[in-house]
């Protein structure tokens, strides 16, 4: 068989040439890498918005990622995470730089027809980046250098990251921010004092009576953290009559046994409301559950004895026109602002150095994810016989 002659150097070349120009690498392929400023937040919290507006959005933690998700699909995200606690509701994500429907993310998450811009705030890039680290280490909430909320935002991630709703940079933004949180802890004595809501609750309690709490009898509704908080402060401040009632009787027996107090089956909680002084209700019902007909038909038993009512849950608890009643006097979360400013006046020197931590950690994250700026690749020349012919010719 005879060999194939061997190709030229004008046709190889002219053939290689052919296959360099299939592939013409004059501009970049766009980047799917996500930039710190397609990085936002919108949201309201107790800053903008009273009790009555934020308990209208409050999304129950086994909901999340299916909210999230819808949210996610409404707005074309590429990433989100929704945070929902009894101060706020944010919903964190990426969307590509200069989107300007972030701020209608609310509207689908309401699924009614109620206006939040008024109370509704956005952040973008860097000040989004912030924002999440301020909040995540407790310097955004009602009561300055609280715990609680590092593990609602730790809650809200892991939801959101089982459900593959986040990606490379929320990942990066939460981690960081979750080990802020502890760095602020273990570095400033920002959670020193009442460091909760319902530590502050107790506080007002103890103003109402003049710091006279260790005779009152404290019934708490609800054995979650926030009830299981104001157990362990009700302990600290040495108060001998504590009742502890919840829907899951073993868990209010048990929060009740640790503390030294006497559990209440959640369907004899208003009868034994006749021995309280002070009612503080903290469940995750979406619905009240104390009307005023229910209360009305206790106070004959208590003779006149004043009620104190707060109500610390987001959605509330008790319907709003309980404190119609006489001497029964209803307090709400947004009502604990005084005792917090007070508070606040305690921890300001701690602030700045939290500020300075979070500062350097977002400045190093602004750079990590800073857009990339790639020199363009020059075109390849092409070649033809006639060049070669030239070059020969020029040798």
């Amino acid at each position: 068989m005879a060999r194939p002659a061997s190709l030229g150097p004008v046709e190889h070349l002219c053939n290689s040439s052919r296959a360099a120009r299939s592939f013409h690498p004059l501009t970049p392929a766009a980047s799917t890498a996500p930039t710190a400023n397609s990085f936002f937040v919108v949201g309201l919290s107790y800053k903008t918005a009273p009790v009555d507006v934020r308990e209208k959005l409050s999304v129950h933690p086994s909901v999340l990622p299916c909210q999230a998700c819808r949210l996610k699909l409404a707005g074309n995200l590429t990433e989100v995470v929704l945070l929902s606690t009894c101060n706020r509701v944010e919903i964190y994500g990426t969307a590509p730089d200069g989107s300007d429907e972030v701020d209608e993310l609310f509207q689908h998450l309401a699924g009614r027809e109620v206006d939040f811009s008024p109370h509704i705030y956005v952040r973008r890039g860097e000040a989004a980046i912030r924002h999440l680290f301020s909040v995540a280490a407790g310097l955004d909430s009602m009561v300055v250098g609280e715990t609680e909320i590092t593990g609602q935002v730790k809650q809200a991630y892991e939801r959101a990251l089982a459900a593959r709703l986040t990606g490379a940079l929320t990942n990066r933004l939460f981690q960081t921010a979750l080990q802020i949180g502890k760095e602020i802890r273990t570095q400033t004595n920002i959670g020193r004092g009442s460091v909760s809501v319902g530590s502050v609750a107790l506080d007002l309690a103890e103003k109402v009576f003049d710091r006279q709490l260790t005779e009152k009898t404290v019934m708490i509704i609800g054995a979650g953290k926030m009830g299981e908080a104001c157990v362990k402060h009700l302990a600290k401040k040495g108060v001998r009559s504590v009742l502890v009632s919840n829907r899951s009787f073993e868990r209010a027996e048990r929060l009740a046994a640790e503390f030294g107090g006497r559990a209440v089956r959640f369907e004899n909680c208003l009868s034994s409301m006749s021995e309280a002084d002070i009612v503080i209700s903290s469940t995750g019902c979406p619905q009240t559950i104390l009307e005023r007909k229910d209360l009305a038909s206790v106070l004959p038993q208590r003779r006149g004895r004043p009620l104190i009512m707060i109500d610390i849950a987001v959605p509330r608890d008790i319907n709003p026109d309980v404190q119609e009643l006489e001497n029964v006097y209803l307090y709400n979360i947004d009502h604990l602002e005084s005792i917090v400013q007070e508070n606040l006046k305690l921890r300001e020197q701690e602030l700045a150095k939290c500020e300075a931590i979070i500062t350097k950690r977002t400045e190093a994250l602004m750079k990590r994810f800073a857009p990339r700026i790639r020199r363009p690749v020059s075109a390849p020349t092409t070649v033809t016989p006639w060049t070669l012919e030239v070059s020969a010719f020029r040798a």
